[in-house]
């Protein structure tokens, strides 16, 4: 089966002059997967709730169905009250909580009459920027009681939380794979699971194989986002253009663990405002060339010897045969 590719839509906001000319103006959701549709070997787009998605529904559908794009899931923003900016899933207060809440129901109604199951939240806004600021026990039973209901509401519907240590809040409740792990723990659904965002795992000082590994003895891993950067923040950079080795590494851990998944580039062209159509053409290729390195490594009886004895030496040299190999 092939690998199916996925992205971030809107990266290809990315240098607009390349597609509509210096007086397009603020390019809509149809706009932005017409121009991914561009890209060979590209099969599935996320979209933003509500961003993308209220009011526009008809012109996504119609999209999607002349392009052929498959929408892989939705993913949830917390902007559309200021009073999130405290908080949404913790917030001191209640009616803001109880927004927060509805907002995710009707995300994951979206999620459903566009023909997909999985929802992702990122609770950037959920967090705290010094010591006295909250209790934390109440701030988790804030949440936990708001992700339970949020996973009651269909439980058709995956959710997955995409954790990060910081940003926009100067901490997250959820900052790395164990903290997000223990609160899935407490939610105890069967629907929910993690979504494992490269470039955060770095910043949270994971070394983002053994993440995915924890996640999946321990939960779902519903969602891989590939990306890189160098460890300090999320830098949103092409796939595996500072981190080869801990990219292919990741790759190896996620078909190891069944995951069935697209790969989804979460990468920001739009920084240096690249063409997206050419960046995100290039991530796939690249991944391509990692599946190569780890279909050879998946054949080949000396990575998994040397891993037995613990023997970074013999790993290295057998990684860097199969991975120079698949870049050359």
């Amino acid at each position: 089966m092939a690998t199916r590719y996925a992205t971030r839509l809107n990266s290809f906001a990315s240098a607009p002059q390349l597609c509509w000319g210096e007086n397009h103006g603020k390019p809509s959701p149809r706009d932005l997967i017409l121009r991914a549709s561009q890209v060979e070997g590209l099969t599935d787009i996320d979209l933003n709730y509500p961003d993308h998605i209220e009011g526009q529904k008809d012109q996504i559908r119609s999209a999607l169905d002349e392009t052929g794009i498959v929408l892989s899931g939705l993913a949830m923003r917390y902007y559309s009250l200021p009073e999130f900016r405290a908080g949404a899933f913790t917030n001191p207060d209640n009616s803001v909580r109880r927004a927060a809440i509805d907002l995710t129901k009707r995300g994951i109604d979206a999620c459903r009459e566009l023909g997909t199951n999985l929802m992702t939240i990122w609770p950037g806004q959920d967090g705290f920027e010094s010591n006295f600021q909250l209790d934390y026990a109440d701030a988790w039973n804030y949440m936990v009681e708001g992700l339970i209901e949020v996973a009651d509401h269909d439980p058709d519907c995956d959710i997955s939380i995409e954790y990060k240590p910081d940003d926009p809040r100067g901490f997250s409740m959820l900052p790395d794979a164990a903290t997000t792990l223990l609160m899935l723990k407490d939610v105890n659904r069967a629907n929910t699971g993690v979504t494992i965002d490269f470039a955060h795992s770095l910043y949270a000082s994971e070394q983002p194989a053994y993440a995915a590994s924890l996640i999946h003895r321990n939960s779902r891993l519903l969602g891989l986002h590939l990306n890189d950067g160098f460890g300090k923040r999320d830098d949103g950079l092409m796939v595996a253009s500072v981190h080869p080795h801990a990219t292919l590494e990741l790759m190896l851990e996620m078909r190891r663990n069944g995951f069935d998944g697209p790969i989804y580039f979460d990468t920001f062209p739009d920084t240096a405002q690249l063409d997206p159509v050419a960046e995100c053409a290039l991530n796939i290729e690249t991944c391509e060339r990692l599946l190569a390195a780890c279909a050879t490594l998946e054949g080949d009886d000396k990575l998994s010897g040397a891993l037995l004895q613990q023997d970074a030496v013999s790993g290295m040299g057998i990684v860097n045969s199969a991975l120079l190999g698949a870049i050359c």
